[in-house]
């Protein structure tokens, strides 16, 4: 049971350490959170192949790495690296969840890389994620429900934190940093969309479409924990320009808009370790 994996892995990390720690929040490193990364002053890092029940990434960029520490001041769990459907088993992303929770976080912020079905919005922009549309085909919590994480059935609305989107909204403002609101469109990949879905999309009232979050925002409220999210804008989605899209176009964009998206992250987790 995912439970049990979960609780063993959080009880293995804790025997890691040589004095107690408990984050507060935890942050998927992803897409765009290099600065983030780098900012951290680590108490403990641990490679996923280390830790029971841990998934390991088979993705160029996604480094497979539990830190503890301190992200201005605040004590956080960093998962660096994650794991995607497409890497042949939906439930996989499970015990990541489940043992940031175990180990006290209440908060999650989320990173994506994620490709624009708007035209206002280019590669490089930064879009707070207000919610998302499932077509990946899967979902996490299929099989036996682990009831002592949550209940069968959990509720999505609001999923993407009104209030911890508000507050990200307004550091925005007060560091003059551009962010967009959208929903994301969740796809199992690895392949890209075509011109046709994406058309289909943007009728249906997405914004940006990827191949992550969509299963963690999912687990994370089974499990009840708040959540917000970024998404760093990579390329225009397909058939919006004459361009192939590329791996390398991520890797590029995430990295140009690391600063900000750092920026943005330390703010929220002092704002919101106050709450």
């Amino acid at each position: 049971m995912a439970e049990e994996a979960a609780g063993a892995a959080a009880a293995a990390i804790r025997a890691s350490l040589t004095e107690a720690f408990t984050p507060v929040i935890a942050i998927t490193l992803g897409s765009g959170c290099g600065d983030v990364a780098d900012a951290i002053k680590p108490v403990k890092v641990i490679n996923y192949s280390d830790i029971p029940g841990f998934p390991v990434s088979t993705v160029q960029g996604h480094a497979g790495q539990l830190i503890l520490g301190h992200l201005a001041g605040v004590p956080i769990v960093g998962l660096k690296g994650r794991v995607h459907y497409y890497e042949g088993n939906p439930r996989s992303m499970v015990v990541p969840v489940y043992t940031v929770k175990l180990l006290g976080a209440k908060y999650l912020m989320i990173t994506n890389a994620s490709g624009s079905l708007r035209e206002e919005m280019g590669p490089g922009a930064l879009v707070a994620l207000t919610d998302h549309m499932n077509f990946s085909g899967a979902n996490p919590l299929i099989g036996p429900n682990s009831d002592g994480m949550g209940p069968r059935f959990p509720s999505l609305y609001n999923a993407y934190d009104p209030e911890l989107r508000s507050i990200l909204l307004d550091i925005a403002k007060d560091k003059d940093v551009k962010v967009h609101e959208g929903v994301y469109v969740g796809t199992s990949g690895p392949s890209f969309e075509t011109p046709a879905e994406i058309k289909a999309y943007r009728v249906l009232g997405g914004d940006v479409v990827g191949m992550s979050t969509v299963g963690e925002v999912i687990l994370a409220r089974h499990c009840d924990l708040r959540v917000c999210a970024i998404s760093v804008v990579v390329n225009y989605a397909a058939g919006m320009t004459d361009q192939h899209i590329t791996h390398e176009e991520t890797l590029h964009f995430t990295k140009l808009a690391a600063e900000r998206v750092a920026t943005l992250v330390m703010g929220w987790v002092q704002r919101v370790s106050n709450l």
